[in-house]
């Protein structure tokens, strides 16, 4: 049985991902939050920066985002952003 987390990231425009996942690495507004599984509740407000996903196939999914606010509660994170866009080199 792989552990993980199920991850929601909404826009103003809705949802734009849903899904478990391994890990996430979030750009808080003083620095970068590492989550796994069962985290410590956390809220958090977020900057701008690369939101990196670790897919429960330990595959890794890279998204830009532009400032927002997560919430880690009940093996739960949901990141509501500002913009989101694919992360692009």
């Amino acid at each position: 049985m792989a552990l993980g987390f199920q991850l929601v990231v909404l826009t103003q425009e809705g949802v734009v991902l849903e899904r478990n996942v391994a890990s996430v690495i979030v750009p808080g507004a003083d620095g970068y939050l590492g989550l796994l599984a069962h985290h410590a509740h956390l809220a958090a407000v977020l900057g701008n920066g690369q939101l990196r996903i670790r897919e429960l196939d330990d595959t890794t999914s890279v998204y830009q985002i532009t400032g927002g606010f997560l919430e880690f509660a009940d093996n739960r994170a949901t990141v509501l952003a500002d913009r989101i866009s694919e992360w692009s080199e």
